[in-house]
């Protein structure tokens, strides 16, 4: 048996090597990689010390610099700075590494395209100062700064906030500054007179104005040393101009629009060491307006969709054929989304009929004034359609609009004299039908009624003579029945022993036996006088 080892050597290893290094080669020479670093489709990693790099690591080739997301930097003692017009090439950059190297200067704008950046060390650098401006726009999860050279100033007291606000007292980093007596102090430790938080205030925190009008925000900031103050406006619409050379510093806006109804606008003061922020609502009062309406759409119930603005919110009235609406729990107007000054509903309709068709008018209403917009809903045709005698629509067809209704002009819609002719005789053989069967259960309830009152002396009732026996002296027999008074005239025939049943006369032989006394034993029937 070969040897592993033996097996992979020779000319077979080697051409396994090449075919690597010509994928990895093919691969360099694809991103354009540095010659000192390594790269990858999302990756670059310099770490080597010699020969290094001088600045830091661009792609010569922008296809593939989107897709970088980490760079990982050790090692580079001659990298010594960090400028915007390198790093922000790489707009996908989340993780950024420089650690044992020669950095000692960031660029205030250096991380401003790179929005997506949560990661940062730049430990073990010759840092003697950062700017709080440079990070102050991104959303970092780690900020390392550890083993840095830098001087005691202001200028550093904003790392040691930040190290305050962001992290435990168990978390805290090895953070130190060195004096003017060359003596490294402990940041946490550090006292800078004159050098503190700005503060900043605004005037109102609710800013209304009504439409068309012109306002003006004042903001006070305060602090050592003294702080600048910036207005954020983002998105505001109306005309505007602000002043920050004076303290307060104020912001104009003119000819206010309702579309900055809701908007927030903001005052920063910022200074060396950090910065504070001062918000104010615009609240804008204007007359409603009706921007969306249409005709009525078939959902679970009817809707006619509309959509209002204004400020307050306005009152809303329906008026169907001119006439005020009267809402009730199957004709009711329902808001759905509001935002800010701004609602969506529907005029929401249950099982509406012809009755319910015609001309709708919206009418939204405030203290500042008012707007009515008009739309017409067709729900079904009714027996008298304005078009003409009534038409059974198609059963199949549940999208009717108006429009295909009562078209004169098209001759296949039309009905004709012979179809309103057919449609009477139908309506009349209905009539003559119905009439007729009720004759029939009329005579058949009759007819039983003459059957039930003759039908008691039918010969197969048990009414009339009674059964008799002939001898009166028997009154005492089971068999013995009380004549009613009357007899009938074959009552006497048969002999002295025989029951009449009906009209059928049975003789009846008695046993003494039975009885156990005899005939002259029995008293007389004292019925029979």
């Amino acid at each position: 048996m070969v040897p592993w080892r033996r097996r992979w050597q020779g000319p077979g290893l080697a051409r396994l090597w090449g075919f690597c290094c010509l994928v990895l080669g093919s691969w360099r020479a694809l991103l354009a990689c540095p010659a000192p670093c390594t790269c990858s489709a999302t990756r670059i990693w310099c770490s080597e010390p010699a020969p290094g790099i001088v600045s830091f690591p661009v792609l010569e080739r922008s296809a593939g610099r989107e897709n970088i997301t980490d760079i990982y930097i050790a090692n580079q003692r001659k990298l010594e700075s960090i400028n915007n017009n390198e790093v922000g090439l790489y707009v996908g950059l989340k993780n950024l590494t420089v650690v044992d190297s020669g950095l000692k200067f960031v660029s205030r704008q250096a991380f401003l395209k790179n929005t997506n950046l949560q990661y940062i060390n730049f430990s073990r650098n010759k840092l003697s100062s950062l700017y709080k401006k440079t990070f102050r726009h991104l959303n970092l999860s780690d900020l390392i700064l550890e083993d840095n050279p830098f001087k005691c100033s202001c200028d550093v007291m904003w790392i040691k906030i930040f190290q305050e606000t962001k992290f435990s007292n168990t978390e805290t980093q090895d953070f130190y500054c060195i004096n003017d007596n060359n003596k490294r102090i402990p940041l946490l430790d550090l006292q800078i007179p004159n050098c503190g938080l700005p503060s900043a205030n605004v005037s109102v925190y609710n800013l209304t104005v009504v439409e068309g009008k012109s306002i003006t925000l004042y903001c006070e900031a305060t602090g050592v040393p003294s702080p600048n103050v910036s207005w954020v406006v983002t998105n505001l619409v109306s005309k505007h101009e602000s002043n920050t050379s004076k303290n307060p510093a104020s912001l104009t806006i003119r000819n206010v629009s309702s579309k900055d109804s809701g908007i927030r606008i903001s005052c920063i003061a910022e200074n060396i060491v950090g910065e504070d922020q001062a918000s104010a609502d615009l609240v804008v009062f204007f007359a409603p307006n009706i921007t969306f309406i249409e005709p009525p759409t078939p959902d679970h119930h009817w809707c006619i969709p509309f959509t209002v603005k204004g400020n307050p919110k306005p009152s809303l009235q329906w008026f169907h054929e001119g006439a005020i609406l009267n809402e009730s729990e199957y004709i009711c107007t329902k808001i759905h989304v509001s935002n800010q000054s701004e609602y969506h509903g529907c005029l929401q309709l249950d099982n509406p009929t012809h009755l319910n068709n015609g001309a709708y008018t919206l009418l939204a209403k405030n203290e500042y004034g008012e707007d009515e917009k008009r739309v017409y809903a067709h729900f079904m045709s009714g027996p008298e359609d304005e078009s003409g005698p009534f038409v059974d629509p198609d059963p199949y067809d549940y999208g009717t609009t108006p429009n295909d209704i009562g078209d004169t002009t098209n001759n296949s819609n039309q009905i004709t004299s012979t179809d309103v002719s057919n449609k009477e005789n139908e309506d009349s053989i209905t009539v003559y039908v119905v009439v007729g069967i009720a004759a029939l259960v009329c005579t058949g309830l009759v007819i039983m009624l003459i059957i039930l009152k003759f039908g008691k002396h039918s010969k197969f009732g048990m009414k009339g003579p009674s059964s008799v026996i002939s001898n009166d002296d028997d009154s005492a027999s089971p068999l013995h029945h009380i004549s009613n008074g009357s007899n009938t005239p074959s009552s006497s025939e048969g002999g002295p022993d025989a029951v009449i049943i009906g009209m059928t006369k049975i003789p009846v032989i008695e046993n003494p036996q039975y009885f156990g006394i005899t005939n002259s034993q029995l008293k007389p029937d004292t019925c029979g006088n």
